[in-house]
């Protein structure tokens, strides 16, 4: 059985497990998941610990062989324009359904008292974790790298990359012996993780089984039942997001067609939705991208890890979703200013969060903050904190889906640059 199948069996096996569990009387199978439980946090874990060996070593073999600054800047300015164009319409997308389905229109005074005192501790925190997040300014600033060994410890990818960066733009030039021996080794560096991730990944199916089943158990279906309308339009929002932007972008950027994207690439969007962790199917994607879509090393290497940081289409949609849910439900007027304020701000928030779960809820304080709902934030994300592990899932899959796509598409214009014709280099 192919891994992606192994996957997809997990992942069923897994909710079909975790409802079971909230059954009256399957008290034991509670108790058996949570013993279980570290098994799949030990999984992530080994796969996080490659993911900067793999984005160092990946860097410097990947932009040492361009073997031209020039080629680096006109990747780097590819790429920075696909995360841009994607994430903006990804917001618009998100407005437009929201305000097509009128998400937030009339809830019943009632229930909402009722929900914000469910989860007015959980919005609390949430808020508090916004309050200290930085500033565009500070935002810049936190990207200049200062200690290349300190940003890998905190696993701060963006400091890191740009690090990486100067220093692999620095070997393109440095002649003679030097740089041979330096790509040598990191190419020995970047072998050896992925001998790693193809171990790792044998322990790939039972871990999501593990992560998923224990995730339907302990947050169950009351609180998704109670926002269901609010729910499943950001699940459209994602869904046409992906279907018009994402798949013309495939279709006619990459020259693919959507299966065999699909065949391609499963492994790693379903790890991604699985775990809601970009960080995580970091390496995952990587191998993917460059041993079965075709892209190069040296785009895949680049583009990926940075659209890890920055390109979260997925988080974009669903914070333009919530953002006029929030505004709707205390009767804000969604002029056409306070609409460009969404998108403009969400573009910004979503490119400052991790890729981990649960960062894209404290992030859409910012958003929200930005369109006058100060008072009311905290007490928003109370409405939607509850059932957001399930959406969080959902935008992670598009955001690994979408910088999938952008590597491909950065691919194609590459090899076309270089070789005269559409194939990828």
């Amino acid at each position: 059985m192919k891994l992606h199948t192994q996957i997809l069996v997990a992942l069923v096996g897994g909710i079909a497990v975790g409802t079971l569990a909230k059954i009256p009387g399957a008290e034991f199978l509670q108790t058996a998941l949570q013993a279980l439980e570290p098994l799949g946090t030990v999984f992530i874990r080994l796969i996080t610990m490659v993911v900067i060996p793999l984005v160092i070593a990946g860097l410097v073999v990947g932009v040492s062989s361009l073997g031209d600054l020039r080629q680096l800047g006109r990747i780097g300015g590819k790429t920075l324009a696909y995360f841009a164009i994607t994430m903006t319409m990804a917001a618009v997308m998100g407005v437009a359904v929201a305000l097509a389905f009128g998400v937030g229109e009339g809830l019943d005074p009632g229930t909402r008292a009722d929900l914000i005192g469910q989860f007015a501790d959980r919005g609390a925190s949430a808020a508090e974790a916004a309050a200290s997040a930085p500033g565009l300014v500070e935002q810049l600033v936190a990207m200049t790298p200062r200690n290349l060994f300190a940003s890998a410890a905190e696993g701060d990818l963006l400091p890191l990359i740009i690090a990486v960066l100067l220093f692999s733009a620095a070997a393109t030039v440095v002649p003679g012996e030097g740089r041979q021996t330096v790509v040598a080794f990191f190419q020995g560096v970047n072998q050896l993780a992925m001998t790693v991730i193809g171990w790792l990944m044998v322990l790939a199916a039972p871990a999501v089984f593990i992560l998923i089943a224990v995730t339907v158990a302990r947050t169950g279906t009351d609180v998704l039942r109670s926002l269901l309308v609010y729910a499943l339009v950001v699940v459209a929002a994602l869904v046409l997001h992906a279907g018009t932007t994402l798949l013309l972008a495939l279709r006619f950027g990459a020259g693919l067609g959507v299966m065999t994207f699909m065949r391609g690439v499963s492994d790693a969007l379903l790890l991604a939705f699985s775990t809601a962790s970009s960080n995580v199917t970091l390496p995952i994607s990587i191998a993917a991208a460059t041993k079965r879509l075709g892209v190069s090393p040296a785009v895949a290497n680049f583009m990926l890890p940075a659209g890890t940081t920055l390109n979260k289409n997925g988080a974009a949609v669903y914070k333009a979703v919530t953002a006029v849910f929030i505004a709707q439900l205390y009767g804000l007027d969604l002029t056409a200013a306070v609409l460009l304020t969404i998108v403009f701000t969400t573009v910004l928030a979503s490119s400052a969060g991790a890729g981990v779960p649960g960062s894209s809820l404290v992030t859409t304080l910012i958003v929200l903050n930005a369109i006058g709902l100060g008072p009311y934030a905290a007490a928003g994300i109370a409405l939607v904190v509850g059932i957001d592990r399930p959406l969080d899932m959902c935008r992670t899959l598009v955001n690994t889906g979408a910088n999938l796509v952008g590597a491909a598409v950065v691919a194609r214009s590459e090899a076309t640059v270089n070789n005269g014709h559409g194939r990828f280099a």
